[in-house]
């Protein structure tokens, strides 16, 4: 796990100290090494850099860029496979100077071209160079566990694993993209692939670019010119495996027993993070069932904002045999650490769990330097709350009468969810509260699949920003899942694993763990495990109303039920408290219309009324409040 970052500059006006601080802006991602490679080029100065996080091949034969032949590579990942790959390549006549996956990488791309990236089981993004044809080529995994971000703007082409090592490039010209921040204040993140900033965008999962420098008068790196090799369509457009469910319980187990296995893979201590979920401790049976050494298990907990998963963990580590460390934080080490949010997620981003998965991140750095996770569990296995919804909910809202369903909604405008006795105790009410009204407006899967997802209406952002923008075409628009295959369930599904996993939850898992220079790996993200899942039938993923029905029937093996059975939890963050309380002084400091009215981004009218209304005790506005609290710290920390 490292960080990237260069420049291809069409006008030869990029320096070597450009490329030094862009460099050094990702210490944070790799402080045990750099390395930095200024190629003069026909037709254009290349720069490459890179920051080593060492986790394979701790010696210099591993440094970065690297060499081999005509060749550059500059890559951040791991490739889990690369010692089969690498045996492969030696029959075919390769020689290896080191054991690192990034030579494999090289010498694979010089052995199949793209297609090598075929082959690859891991996380990854790079870029490689050909000197002699001037050729570039860049990719990113099937998933898109690795960010990689690139602009292309008057002959300047830069690329890097986080957006702050653009504002280094002295040519870099950071423009606002009001369309950008509109998908923001709707989703809470900028959707790929676009970027917050004009003329930069992102390299979608499954992807790769490819342009020749001698062609830099027809250059179009736009997204249209991304070239597809892997999609989760690929899989869910294909027809369900017709097997008894015994036998797809083992599969799926051998499958997820596989990715797990190969994430072990490092010449660093390795620890897993369990929350005492199922997700969790599915990774952490698995691993631990063949194994005679334990495993290190790391759960975090902040007792008191009512965040304390500890003693479900301790109880399951202590029926598997893990060597198992708690991690336990106080309310004010959360709070104190939202000022730094805007440095590390360098795009505005609004998903609140960032705060305890940082936390957790940093003290397990402590102890380990690879951490494996279960990011995916939910959008693979149809885990979220919100696939129940839909499955119990979607066909009897639409016997509803539209005019009754109307004057329902229209009724809860008007009655605040504090009101609500009893339900308003409930974790995360209020903001469902909020979203059931759009859903009773238009009850259809694709009205749902938008309500679950947005806090903004397209009516209310188009109210609530000022000037002209544009509704930007996202993967929540893709109509790609085929007819004949669609379900609901494999609908929402789809969007859900192009969409939020990427935008959210794994910009949140990149950015928290690389804060303390921690290599995160998530098992169901190897992309086998989807695309068996994804093939798996409907019930055996949702049955009788039991979420995750294969995955638990696989933990109820190696764990008893009884020490798992309890409802979601999640890294629930009180925000309706802390805005209301400890972060009220820094709402009032970024959220005020001297503020408001100087950027002149937001209507300062609609603002006020969200703000007043949540001060009056409309608790379901919390999340819009904490959107722009978000968006107005990244904004003064990076465009002022």
């Amino acid at each position: 796990m490292c960080g990237i970052t260069g420049f291809i500059d069409f006008k030869n006006t990029s320096s070597m100290e450009s490329l030094v601080e862009m460099k050094n802006s990702l210490h944070h991602r790799g402080p045990d090494g750099s390395g930095t490679e200024l190629i003069q080029a026909e037709f254009a100065t290349i720069g490459l850099g890179h920051r080593r996080l060492s986790i394979i091949d701790l010696t210099e034969f591993g440094k970065q860029p690297m060499k081999f032949n005509e060749f550059w590579i500059c890559y951040n990942g791991e490739v889990y496979n690369y010692q089969e790959i690498k045996n492969e390549l030696i029959e075919l006549g390769h020689h290896f100077t080191g054991n690192s996956d990034t030579e494999v990488i090289l010498h694979a791309y010089v052995q199949w071209g793209s297609d090598c990236i075929q082959r690859f089981i891991g996380m990854f993004a790079f870029v490689i160079y050909n000197e002699k044809t001037q050729n570039v080529f860049c990719a990113r995994d099937r998933a898109g566990v690795k960010p990689f971000f690139y602009y292309y703007d008057q002959d300047l082409f830069l690329f890097s694993s986080e957006l702050k090592a653009f504002h280094r490039h002295p040519n870099f010209k950071k423009k606002l993209n009001k369309s950008a921040v509109s998908a923001f204040m709707q989703y809470g993140n900028v959707p790929t692939p676009y970027c917050i900033f004009d003329n930069c965008w992102k390299l979608k999962p499954g992807h790769y670019l490819e342009f020749n420098c001698a062609s830099k008068n027809q250059l179009n790196l736009t997204p249209i010119n991304q070239k597809k090799y892997w999609s989760v369509y690929d899989s869910y457009n294909l027809p369900k495996n017709m097997i008894s469910f015994d036998e797809a319980k083992k599969e799926t187990e051998q499958i997820l027993t596989s990715a797990c296995n190969y994430r072990m893979v490092a010449d660093v201590p390795v620890g897993v993070f369990l929350s005492g979920g199922y997700d969790s401790t599915s990774v952490t049976a698995l691993l631990q069932k063949d194994r005679t050494e334990k495993l290190k298990t790391f759960t975090i907990a902040v007792p008191d904002i009512g965040l304390n998963e500890a003693p479900y963990a301790k109880d399951i580590s202590n029926h598997l045999g893990t060597d198992h460390t708690e991690i336990s934080c106080s309310q004010k080490e959360a709070i104190e650490l939202i000022p730094d949010l805007p440095f590390y997620y360098d795009e505005p981003f609004a998903d609140s769990s960032a705060i305890p998965t940082t936390l957790v991140s940093k003290a397990a750095r402590k102890h380990v330097t690879v951490a494996l996770s279960a990011d995916a569990g939910d959008e693979v296995f149809a885990g979220y709350n919100r696939y129940d919804y839909l499955l119990r909910f979607g066909s009897k809202m639409n016997k509803i009468p539209g005019f009754a369903r109307g004057l329902i909604a229209g009724s809860m405008d008007v009655i605040p969810s504090e009101k609500i006795p009893i339900l308003r105790n409930k974790y995360n009410f209020h903001n469902r509260y909020e979203k059931l009204k759009g859903i009773l407006r238009n009850p259809s899967n694709e009205s749902i699949m938008l309500s679950l997802s947005q806090q903004f209406t397209d009516k209310q952002v188009r109210e609530l920003l000022l000037g002209q923008f544009n509704s930007l075409k996202t993967a929540y628009d893709s109509t790609e899942l085929k007819n004949e295959f669609y379900s609901p369930l494999s609908y929402m599904m789809a969007i859900d694993y192009e969409t939020y996993l990427v935008d959210d939850i794994l910009q949140k898992v990149d950015r928290a763990t690389m804060t303390a220079s921690l290599e995160g790996r998530e098992p169901y993200l190897d992309h086998r495990v989807i695309e068996w899942a994804a093939r798996l039938t409907d019930d055996y993923k949702y049955h009788n109303g039991e979420k995750k029905y294969i995955l638990k029937e696989i933990v109820h093996q190696y764990v008893p039920k009884e020490l798992l059975d309890r409802p979601k939890m999640g890294f629930a963050i009180p925000i309706a408290s802390w805005l209301s309380t400890d972060l009220r002084d820094l709402v009032e400091s970024y959220i005020n219309e001297k503020t408001i009215l100087s950027q002149g981004i937001f209507n300062w009218n609609e603002v006020n009324k969200i703000k007043t209304a949540f001060y009056k005790g409309k608790k379901e506005y919390d999340v819009k409040m904490w959107y722009l609290l978000m968006f107005q710290m990244w904004y003064d920390r990076w465009m002022n």
